[in-house]
């Protein structure tokens, strides 16, 4: 596509994903007809990744972040959805590093189009496709319009409320007025600032990225650490250790662990567990099953040669699933830790602190990043499934 080109959808269901040589964050704003938001409830982005008839899922940085539109969904007032994309790394500008929308049929795959926005410099944000409502048919516009003051930019321009930043007083502190809806630019200072990150709504508890200069992490639900040390990528082996207790003396808990490994597309490519204790020539091992979950430590330990992973794995998601049936609000202390295989140092744990009446559930996630360091993820998201194949499309969704 060209910008300004439009195509007819042949699908009720699409995703809009947006790639380029770094990571991006990538937003969908819903619009009425006067080309504004109803409500902050609008904008859907990391944070806050289901609206009505929108949804967003992140890439993890193995893959594209993506923006999934069910038109059929969609409420009768809005007209359009705008896809946009603007650098993870703040301050960063598109110049050099154009990015690739591509709009694909999110039941079957098939891509319907792609567009890169052309001649691209100073821009820190871009509205680049949009999918609107026309005489009852939908159809998507390939845009690529820029804005030099990040998302937050784009977000005021559509109607969302963005807090400027403070900066540090000069005089007694007085009142800030909300800012008005359409001004990019505020005030004082005169200049916009760089790239300030969207605020509505509040971060999730846990939140945030941290690396292991500092020793020992205990992550929070949702919080990600990245496995670097001294600035270096921890490329070595490690070994995801998870344990149990059962809740109530006397009752035996056989719970079984796994990870599923996964490609760029969020694709199955193998399955670690009791029933197969090695894959991909070994650089993924399973210690064997634990029936009862008793006894103080690791219950079953799944170790990982980071560096002997094939090119073609870019996310691994550890599961623990109860195949008898029970629940896990028959388990205690549930945990997992990761160990430097080598020495046995305990670098990142996740304790869950609390339970559903569910026979799964998602406990981390690693995620190879562009740069080639992983991440950890606390996940701690609870499903209906007895067996790691049945976590298969959980563990895509949450990556």
């Amino acid at each position: 596509m060209t910008p300004g080109s439009n195509i007819p959808l042949p699908a009720a269901r699409v995703t809009v994903d947006v790639a380029a040589p770094v990571r991006l964050d990538v937003s969908g704003l819903l619009l009425t007809a006067d080309g504004k938001v109803r409500s902050d409830d609008d904008f859907i982005f990391y944070n806050q990744p289901a609206g009505p008839g929108v949804t967003y899922a992140s890439g993890g940085g193995a893959a594209p972040d993506a923006i999934t539109v069910d038109t059929a969904a969609v409420p009768p007032d809005i007209e359009k959805i705008v896809v946009t994309a603007s650098p993870d790394a703040a301050g960063q500008t598109f110049q050099g590093i154009e990015p690739t929308a591509t709009i694909r049929d999110a039941d079957g795959g098939a891509v319907l189009a792609t567009f890169t926005p052309p001649q691209l410099g100073a821009e820190t944000a871009l509205v680049v496709v949009e999918i609107y409502r026309r005489g009852g048919t939908w159809k998507a516009r390939a845009v690529g319009q820029g804005y030099a003051n990040g998302l937050a930019g784009i977000a005021t321009d559509f109607g969302v409320t963005v807090e400027e930043p403070t900066a540090a007083p000069v005089a007694p502190p007085q009142p800030v007025a909300p800012p008005a809806p359409t001004v990019q630019t505020p005030v004082t200072p005169p200049a916009p600032p760089v790239s300030p990150p969207p605020v509505p709504p509040a971060p999730a508890p846990g939140a945030g990225k941290i690396n292991l200069d500092k020793g020992r992490v205990s992550l929070q639900k949702n919080q990600t650490v990245s496995l670097v040390k001294g600035g270096r990528p921890l490329l070595a082996q490690v070994s995801m250790g998870l344990g149990w207790e059962p809740a109530f003396r006397g009752a035996d808990i056989d719970l079984d662990a796994s990870v599923i490994a996964y490609g760029p597309q969020r694709n199955h490519v193998d399955s670690c567990y009791f029933g197969k204790l090695t894959i991909l020539n070994g650089a993924i091992k399973h210690s064997g099953d634990n029936l009862t979950g008793e006894g103080a430590g690791d219950d079953e330990v799944i170790t990982v040669d980071l560096g002997r992973l094939p090119q073609e794995v870019t996310g691994l998601v550890f599961t623990v699933n109860s195949f008898s049936g029970q629940k896990f609000t028959e388990v205690a202390k549930a945990y997992c830790r990761l160990l430097d295989a080598a020495t046995g140092e305990e670098l990142v744990r996740f304790d869950l602190t609390h339970a559903e009446p569910q026979t799964g559930v998602m406990m981390a996630k690693l995620i190879r990043q562009l740069s080639g360091e992983w991440d950890m993820t606390a996940l701690g998201d609870f499903v209906k499934a007895r067996t790691v194949r049945n976590m298969v499309e959980p563990g895509a969704r949450a990556l």
